[in-house]
């Protein structure tokens, strides 16, 4: 269940402010906020609702035993039955691969290549060919567009520097909230700074409203939009997108309904859900197909007749948005209680193998993660199906060590 509530209707009115707008008549309204409670559409059901998950690994690098954990769990979540749950339907589950190749600058050449020999390796399947999002920019476009013709995002001229000068982290974890310099320029000087070509990011504009949302492990979730997480920069200045963008767009098209990641993302959700329903009113969708990559025509004038329901023979349950299922996994820190990462290669499947530790090893030591054993022993994928459960996570969803020692010794 997810839904968006107004909880201050006079909060930020300072803020809003025309933008002008490519190829759109120009208008005197300010950027939408809505007035009164919204619920996201995003809480509908289906009778018989197919699991479709996704591995979305970066390719900055190797894979390393934290993005193993979260791969496994997502593998799981999706290829485990769920007999006793009435919403899974009867189909079996999908899982695509998304390579997020979308920054550029950090891909490594041929990480997509090793990390689908790693997931190979370690007996983690999906199905049909992997996407790469740094093709798919064109959808990417037309989603910013679209929102620009909502006028929820707005042009920001600021620097990082300039951004953490006027900003205060939030307490606990750092996190900057944008302080809205941009959303109140005046609109003749917005105007002049574009036409004289300025360097600037995209950013959405969030209304003051709650946005709640279930997680399989955390429970659940509740985030005012403005106070706690602010306007978001959807495209970057160096005219890359953000993943904010990215993900609900190529989540929304390829009809993932199955999410598993880490906690930090948390935060995250609660944005990429108000996004996700704002591109849904602007008329993006899912297409049904045992063959969706998501690169297939989604907006209702772009989509052949025939692919299209018709109102006359579909029942309105039918047409619900179907539920997103959230599932977010705590953090596997190194020894020193630093998070895993990627530049540290102590612990990724590069190495491991090179060591001759073997794919059972690896996936055990997840599982034991995950809580789905009691000690790391060696165990297959597969042999994890039958008793794969959500229930020990919740139980204990501290932050994990990992001790390397367990997986070489």
């Amino acid at each position: 269940m997810a839904e968006c509530r107004i909880v201050d209707d006079g909060h930020r009115d300072d803020r809003s402010a025309h933008v002008a707008l490519p190829n759109t008549s120009a208008g005197s309204a300010g950027l939408s906020k809505p007035s009164a409670p919204v619920e996201s559409n995003l809480s509908g059901s289906s009778e018989s609702q197919r699991r479709v998950g996704r591995l979305a690994p970066s390719p900055t690098g190797r894979m390393h035993i934290g993005n193993v954990y979260a791969a496994l769990a997502a593998w799981l979540s999706v290829r485990a039955p769920r007999p006793s749950d009435p919403n899974d339907g009867h189909r079996p589950g999908v899982l695509r691969l998304r390579i997020e190749d979308i920054d550029t600058p950090r891909v490594r050449k041929d990480a997509d290549r090793w990390i689908m020999d790693d997931l190979h390796w370690l007996g983690l399947d999906w199905d049909g060919d992997p996407v790469y999002q740094s093709k798919r920019g064109d959808l990417y476009d037309q989603a910013l567009h679209d929102l620009r013709e909502a006028d929820l995002i707005y042009p920001c001229f600021c620097s990082r520097a300039e951004i953490r000068a006027a900003s205060a982290p939030q307490e606990g974890d750092g996190y900057v909230i944008y302080p809205g310099t941009c959303a109140r320029l005046d609109p003749a000087e917005r105007d002049r700074r574009l036409a004289e070509g300025r360097r600037h990011s995209w950013r959405v504009h969030l209304p003051a409203a709650e946005q709640r949302f279930d997680d399989t492990v955390f429970g659940e979730q509740h985030f005012d939009l403005a106070r706690q997480i602010g306007d978001t920069v959807l495209r970057r200045s160096d005219g890359l997108y953000a993943y904010q963008l990215a993900v609900v767009v190529d989540d929304l098209l390829m009809g993932v309904n199955d999410v598993v990641r880490g906690r930090d993302l948390l935060r995250s959700t609660a944005l990429q859900l108000w996004i996700r329903d704002q591109l849904s009113t602007a008329g993006w969708h899912a297409v049904d197909s045992d063959d969706n990559s998501g690169d297939i025509p989604t907006r209702p004038e772009t989509l052949p007749p025939e692919t299209l329901p018709n109102p006359e023979t579909t029942s309105e349950a039918s047409r619900i948005p179907a539920r997103i299922r959230f599932a977010h996994l705590p953090l596997v820190d190194d020894p020193s209680g630093k998070r895993l990462a990627k530049r540290d290669r102590a612990l990724d499947l590069g190495v491991l193998r090179e060591e001759g530790v073997t794919p059972e090893a690896v996936i055990g030591y997840c599982a034991w993660l995950l809580r789905l054993q009691e000690t790391p022993q060696p165990v297959s994928a597969r042999d994890l199906l039958t008793d794969f459960s959500w229930e020990p996570l919740r139980a204990d969803h501290e932050d994990r060590v990992c001790d390397p020692t367990v997986l070489f010794g």
